[in-house]
């Protein structure tokens, strides 16, 4: 195996498409050159380059082929196309039985001409998110941004393809050893002879091709800065995913935040910075705002960087100037007076405007409320001013903030403090690392504005398909899961959905409840089987009673889970399953369902007996204990029927000879099966 390299050097690469990028180029490069085994396949990625190194065969060594033709007695035409199409000539050919049959010698094809074939192919098709065309040429190659050079370099000697497809000529690029360093500390190009030596160069050059290097190289550069003026910097791993795509020589610098501009909210200013000019917050041991930011430059200048430092302030002082006309202009008027604009926002076509959709909150979250132990005067506040920020100019600027602007101008009216909490927290959690509402009106709104985004599109038909999930149902069902079962509620779930439906009266005269609600309960197994948790053990809950009470539902399952953790409940599916065999091939065999009316006075053998005089006992006491939600309890009582299960087993002969004997065995196991189906459908269990 040698070593292959290539790099594609263009303009500035979107730091968002950077990774996807090099994951498609690892791919594709692998099925390009599949015929020479690429091994050790590494890629890497930055704002003007993507580069991969791959160990590949020198050779595709030579081999025979056995092609068979047409049959002896087809008509001549039928050999000669054969012959045509594999170019061969007539002795060539041989007999095989019945058949024609070719043996073609395949000569030793060397890596850089299988290489040189595939890859402009391979280019030509990559698969940016956007791509352009640029140049007068009337070329049809198309890149990301304008592709500048190739590097294409096999055990270190150049394979120099060209991106000419018939007559065009693919902008004239052609593969060289050729690359270009940082665009102002090391402008030009320079050659280079294999992957070491190119990281090597570009290093000396100002260029970090490595982009996890490059993070880290400004996450411990800004928290070093910060340090030192006794600050923290705050948490923002998707900036700095994205600032390390955005320069090949990080500088991490600090600047100051004029202090006129302190009392904005803390939330404005960061996503001011992060979303306008991608700046980093910076804050106190307390948690409190600082007047700093951190920002990285992708250059060290001569001053030290004191120009740079005091245009990045320059700046950031106008984008907080624009922060600060909308927060004073939009604390001119009362949230609660901008609901009537809400009527001429849409929500979506179908289902009318934010206004309308305002009302249906109102309504249903005066029900929720009462379920969930909230006010309901404060709830139909809190709803009644929920979207009201979507009218406001910090929002319209900043769409991140919505929510967050809702509760700071709230409270600027005097609202209760449980109703601006509400406005702030109805659109959690918004991903799984957000925290769920803990105040009883902020869950009530949560509810409701997510159960009401259910029905609005199951309602229309706007389901999520495969990976398709526009407006994001499945997170709204998640985020209902997370906030029952984090918060310990214990609602009917199919009450709550009947209830959002409900609101869409008019439209909908049928609303299907049992789908949204089994749309609902698969995303709660998908996140328990993401979770590594038991999902099998929650679909055999789930199967054997169909609850609606989440809570209720999770405490169940998890009794089931830790008893089957145990030796006895291990060993009692074991014998479960024995048992539900028997009955399944038994019922096939008999084309009928073996019922539970076992005799006693049948019971012939000590282990028979002992088995029915434990399910007597215990059958009673696990349904009282199911009813009273003493899960563990009835696990234990549960338990109790390994023993004689595995005695029964062992000593007794279900199929007797006697057919009554052998039908009252069958109904005792019967009995254990519907037993145990009061706790779960153990069938539904894997393992």
């Amino acid at each position: 195996m040698v070593e292959l390299f290539l790099e594609l050097f263009s303009e500035e690469i979107p730091a968002r498409m950077q990774s996807n990028a090099a994951a498609e180029l690892k791919r594709l490069i692998g099925e390009a050159l599949a015929l020479l085994t690429p091994r050790n396949t590494e890629t890497w990625y930055g704002p003007r380059r993507l580069a991969a190194r791959l160990d590949v065969a020198m050779e595709v060594t030579a081999s025979t082929v056995t092609e068979r033709g047409p049959r002896i007695s087809a008509p001549d035409q039928a050999l000669a196309g054969f012959m045509r199409k594999h170019a061969a000539a007539r002795e060539q050919m041989r007999q095989d039985g019945d058949y024609w049959v070719l043996e073609k010698s395949l000569p030793a094809v060397p890596a850089s001409e299988i290489i040189a074939a595939a890859l402009p192919a391979m280019l030509r098709r990559f698969p940016w998110q956007r791509s352009m065309r640029w140049g007068g040429s009337g070329s049809s190659f198309t890149w990301v941004r304008p592709l500048r050079r190739i590097v294409c370099l096999l055990d270190q000697a150049v394979v120099g393809f060209g991106l000419r497809d018939g007559m065009d000529d693919g902008h004239g690029l052609v593969a060289s050893d050729h690359t270009e360093g940082h665009r102002f500390h090391a402008p030009g190009a320079f050659a280079v002879s294999s992957c070491a030596d190119w990281r090597a160069k570009l290093s000396e050059r100002r260029v970090l091709v490595d982009a996890s290097e490059r993070r880290q190289r400004i996450a411990q550069g800004l928290a070093g800065e910060a340090a030192k003026i006794g600050l923290e910097l705050v948490d923002d791993p998707g900036l700095l995913d994205e600032v390390a795509g955005l320069v090949e020589w990080p500088v991490p610098m600090l600047g100051r935040i004029d202090p006129a501009f302190m009392d904005l909210p803390p939330e404005v200013m960061q996503v001011s910075m992060r979303v306008n000019q991608r700046y980093f917050a910076l804050c106190t041991e307390k948690n409190e705002p600082a007047p700093w930011f951190g920002f990285v430059a992708n250059i060290e200048a001569d001053d030290g960087g004191h120009a740079t430092r005091a245009g990045n302030e320059r700046v950031l002082r106008a984008r907080f100037a624009d922060a600060r006309h909308f927060w004073d202009l939009d604390r001119r008027t009362k949230l609660a007076a901008r609901v009537r604009l809400l009527d001429q926002v849409t929500f979506h076509a179908q289902l009318g405007s934010q206004g309308e959709r305002v009302r249906r909150l109102r309504r249903l979250v005066r029900i929720v409320a009462l379920l969930v132990g909230a006010e309901p005067a404060l709830a139909d506040r809190a709803a009644e001013c929920a979207k009201a920020d979507l009218v406001t100019g910090m929002v319209g600027e900043f769409p991140e903030l919505q929510g967050v602007m809702g509760r700071y101008y709230a409270l600027h009216d005097g609202e209760d403090p449980a109703v601006a909490d509400a406005v702030r927290d109805h659109y959690a959690p918004k991903g799984p690392r957000d925290v769920v509402p803990a105040a009883p009106v902020s869950i009530a709104l949560a509810l409701a504005d997510k159960l009401d985004q259910l029905a609005g599109f199951f309602g229309i038909g706007e389901k999520p398909t495969g990976s398709g999930d526009p407006y994001a149902l499945r997170r709204a069902a998640l985020g209902i899961i997370r906030i029952i079962v984090e918060r310990q509620l214990r609602v009917s779930l199919r009450q709550l959905i009947a209830e959002a439906f409900a609101g869409y009266a008019r439209e909908w005269s049928q609303p299907d409840v049992d789908e949204l609600f089994a749309f609902i309960v698969e995303r709660l197994r998908v996140q328990l089987r993401a979770d590594g948790a038991r999902h099998d053990v929650m679909a055999a809950v789930f199967e054997a009673h169909p609850d609606d009470d989440l809570t209720r539902l999770i405490r169940r399952a998890d009794a089931v889970t830790a008893l089957l953790t145990s030796r006895d409940g291990a060993d009692l599916l074991t014998a479960y399953r024995r048992a539900a065999n028997i009955l399944r091939i038994e019922e096939r065999r008999d084309a009928m369902v073996v019922d539970m009316h076992f005799q006693y006075d049948l019971l012939t053998e000590a282990a028979e007996l002992h088995l029915a005089r434990e399910l007597t006992e215990i059958t009673p006491a696990i349904v009282a204990l199911l009813e009273q939600e003493k899960f563990a309890p009835a696990m234990a009582q549960m338990a109790r029927l390994r023993a004689p299960l595995d005695e029964f087993f062992q000593h007794v002969t279900v199929n007797a000879s006697d057919p009554e004997l052998r039908l009252n065995r069958l109904r005792l196991l019967a009995t254990v099966r519907h037993t145990m189906s009061h706790v779960a459908d153990f069938s539904k269990i894997e393992g």
